[in-house]
């Protein structure tokens, strides 16, 4: 059984949530404070977490950036604010999707399932990767600074680790194996997605790849890595070439 972290201060809204996920069969604990998820994500293994942007104690995205430091756990928004700046900022700090409140329970389920099965398929497709790999000795990916350890998933640039969530790793991954080839959007979906459809939009890929040029390019602002033609698509800009080791 899956296991949930709400994290929500409206009493009545947390008391409606928590009733609905039990009922859809999750395991739910709930807290309305910031300090609160700290403690109980410390505490607990959990396969999703459910926030809220405003708390009493801070707000959602500062408890997002602490657990992005630690986890790659699915994170949803719950938000009322659902003007486009904070739905964009969600994203970028490792947000992996956001529901506007009020909201209907059966939308949430089928999000929260949608983004728990799609994590599961990540890492089983990532396990699957790295056997894939390994057989063929082909266990590194490197292009000119940039290197994907597939033994160890492991991302660095010129020398020192990289971190990415899996999603982010994922995606990198599609990029380096196709170098020099420009993808459309809904390809790149599909592939990252295993063709499901889990409320994944072309703006979330957007935010995605900006998050992985903030983490690879030296300018992010002038790509050199995965570089954009409007309206085309994206493609890796760099050769690419396989190594049995480092």
């Amino acid at each position: 059984m899956n296991r949930l972290l709400l994290v929500e201060d409206d009493e009545s809204l947390a008391l409606g949530i928590e009733f609905s996920l039990k009922d859809g069969g999750y395991e739910v604990s709930t807290t309305s404070t910031v300090e609160g998820g700290k403690k109980l994500f410390h505490m607990e293994q959990f396969d999703l977490v459910l926030l809220d942007v405003n708390l009493p104690d801070g707000n959602g995205y500062e408890l997002c950036k602490y657990i992005r430091e630690i986890s790659d756990v699915p994170i949803i928004f719950l938000t009322a604010l659902d003007d486009e700046v904070n739905v964009v900022q969600g994203l970028e700090i490792g947000g992996d999707d956001y529901i506007t409140k009020p909201f209907r329970v059966r939308e949430l389920l089928s999000r929260i399932n949608a983004i728990i099965r799609r994590n599961s398929n990540n890492n089983r497709n990532t396990k699957n990767t790295l056997v894939e790999n390994i057989l063929r000795s082909e266990s590194i990916l490197r292009s000119e600074n940039i290197i994907i350890d597939n033994i160890k998933a492991v991302v660095k640039k010129n020398g020192e680790v990289i971190n990415l969530t899996a999603q982010e790793y994922k995606l990198l991954l599609i990029f380096m194996n196709k170098p020099n080839v420009l993808m459309k959007r809904d390809e790149i979906l599909k592939e990252l997605l295993e063709g499901e459809d889990p409320f994944f939009d072309e703006n979330t890929l957007s935010v995605y790849i900006k998050r992985i040029r903030d983490k690879i390019e030296d300018n992010p602002r002038e790509p050199q890595y995965i570089v954009n033609k409007r309206g085309l698509g994206y493609k890796w800009n760099k050769e690419t070439i396989s190594e049995g080791d480092l």
